[in-house]
């Protein structure tokens, strides 16, 4: 159903430079994609640390102030858990292993991507709910205005946040729009009656689970009138968790949504489901079977293997060109075809 790139990964740890002196680029993973200046543009997140010592671990926080500093610690204390290469555990907290910032790329041919060098390419967590990172932005354009959600990292939790552009120079931080434990929020990039809509992930402790929600707005800022559409499946690819991917595509048959699940080993792939067009909330059909799996070596091995994510696609025509993360290392690309997935969806519902 999806045609991948032939050159991928289209993006290595190697072709990303690091943001300072001192860190190494661990992954660069899950871009936002948008279209500005005539060019394909990539919001890609960033994941760096110091480079590791023998029997350490070691890997930076951001202060309130905008500084970093380095935690280290060594691997055989007992307080230490590694059990997670995503995650370190020390003294009953939980650290990210990795620091993430986004990054900005651009392509002439959609297929070869350089950081450009007119406009600012780093975007930096800022403040006290940003000091373990900014991660996975997804990117939507409302009018003349870019939209970026993006998951906002702390001791505090996890989050969703929001900053705007025109430009790519000059941003608004609008904060975090919803609380924790919440990310992978997608908006719809038209008003639907007169309220805005977002896809977002609440994570259930005890109760629910890592579910797909919906909820309106009258100003992309107030968030209300949640309701939970997409639950994960006992037994399917899409058991332990499921997300939304990138801002929902308009069709005829209803809005188009690329979402990922995965099951209880984390193997993550990808599905669709479609929306009614006038009630967003309503559940049209849903995928049986995976629609993108991790099937290519690039995608089963890396610093977390057997994943693939999307958080970014370009729509034109019948064509879908989705970027994505494989392995939580590298990006690569593939097309798909809106219309063979409506097919796919409608036939199987």
């Amino acid at each position: 159903m999806a045609e991948r790139f032939s050159n991928n990964p289209i993006l290595t740890t190697g072709d990303i430079r690091p943001s300072m002196p001192g860190l190494v680029v661990e992954c660069v993973l899950n871009p936002g994609v948008f279209q500005f200046e005539g060019k394909t543009w990539l919001l890609l997140r960033v994941a760096e640390r110091p480079a590791q010592k023998e029997g350490m671990v070691s890997f930076p926080i951001l202060r309130v102030d905008g500084s970093m500093e380095i935690l280290e610690f060594e691997k055989n204390d007992p307080d230490v858990d590694l059990s997670d290469a995503r995650m370190v555990g020390y003294k009953n907290k939980t650290y990210l292993s990795t620091i993430s910032h986004l990054r900005l790329v651009c392509s002439d041919d959609g297929v070869h991507f350089y950081e450009p060098d007119h406009l600012p390419t780093k975007i930096f967590g800022q403040g006290v709910l940003e000091t373990f990172g900014i991660e996975d932005s997804r990117v939507s354009l409302i009018g003349d205005t870019y939209h970026l959600t993006y998951t906002q990292v702390s001791e505090n939790g996890v989050g969703v946040g929001l900053m705007r552009t025109r430009d790519w120079r000059h941003f608004s931080r609008d904060g975090m729009i919803i609380p924790p434990h919440n990310k992978d929020c997608a908006l719809f990039e038209e008003k639907i009656g007169n309220k805005y809509f977002c896809l977002h992930r609440p994570s259930g402790i005890d109760l629910g689970g890592n579910f797909i929600w919906i909820a309106s707005s009258p100003d992309l800022m107030h968030w209300g009138n949640h309701r939970c559409i997409v639950q994960t499946r006992e037994g399917w690819w899409d058991s332990a968790r499921v997300g939304a991917g990138a801002a929902p595509i308009k069709t005829s048959e209803g809005w188009l949504e690329i979402y990922h699940g995965a099951d209880a080993h984390h193997r993550y792939c990808l599905g669709a489901v479609l929306l009614d067009l006038n009630d967003p909330g309503k559940v049209l059909a849903r995928s049986h079977d995976p629609i993108f799996e991790p099937v290519a070596a690039y995608e089963q091995t890396g610093f977390f293997g057997n994943v693939v994510f999307t958080n970014g696609h370009l729509v034109d025509g019948d064509t879908i060109t989705m970027y994505y993360g494989a392995s939580d290392e590298v990006i690569c690309g593939a097309s798909l075809s809106v219309q063979q997935l409506l097919s796919e969806l409608l036939t199987t519902a």
